[in-house]
């Protein structure tokens, strides 16, 4: 019954959404980077705050990054970023070659009702420098799985040239038109 309610709701709010992004005519290089960096940011360590910081990057960005894009890869990120915390915890604790947290079903209840302590807010710090570190390689890597895919949806989905220096219909199309009628 879960299986026949998700095909029709990821189409509503991931697939509808994307081919109207596509029908703009965006330049794959900057979606696969705005896809990328929406991701990434999405699976920032501390709930509740990749929307904020999304914000942010786009509007250090600008023109750079398509807003959209980043927002919906963002919102695809959100179910992974539960499943990265320990990988970064553990990779910060390993950069830092501190101890282990022991990640109980307590620690993160006292997390919740703001009993956190040192341990619990120091393995808050392991899991932020896991991610900072691992986030520029997470960017360039989804990037360049990215950037083929979104060659290929552009070209199929968008309506526009991808640039105002690349003409709608080649020379030869306009000829044979022309010479059609």
């Amino acid at each position: 019954m879960a299986r026949l309610a998700l095909g029709p709701w990821f189409h509503k709010n991931v697939v509808d959404p994307l081919i109207q992004i596509l029908r703009r005519g965006a330049e794959p290089k900057q979606l696969a980077f705005s896809a990328a960096l929406g991701i990434t940011l999405g699976v920032f360590p501390i709930c509740g705050v990749t929307v904020f910081l999304c914000g942010l990057a786009i509007a250090l960005l600008g023109s750079r990054c398509n807003a959209p894009t980043v927002m919906l890869a963002n919102f695809m990120a959100t179910p992974i970023e539960l499943s990265l915390m320990l990988p970064f915890l553990r990779f910060g604790e390993i950069l830092t070659g501190g101890p282990q947290f022991p990640f109980t079903s307590d620690a993160f209840k006292k997390v919740l009702t703001g009993q956190a302590s040192h341990e619990v807010l120091l393995s808050v710090v392991h899991a932020l420098l896991g991610w900072l570190v691992a986030a520029p390689f997470i960017l360039a890597t989804l990037y360049i799985i990215l950037l083929p895919c979104f060659k290929f949806l552009v070209n199929k989905f968008s309506s526009v040239p991808l640039s105002p220096k690349k003409p709608l219909h080649s020379l030869s199309d306009v000829q044979l038109k022309v010479r059609d009628v």
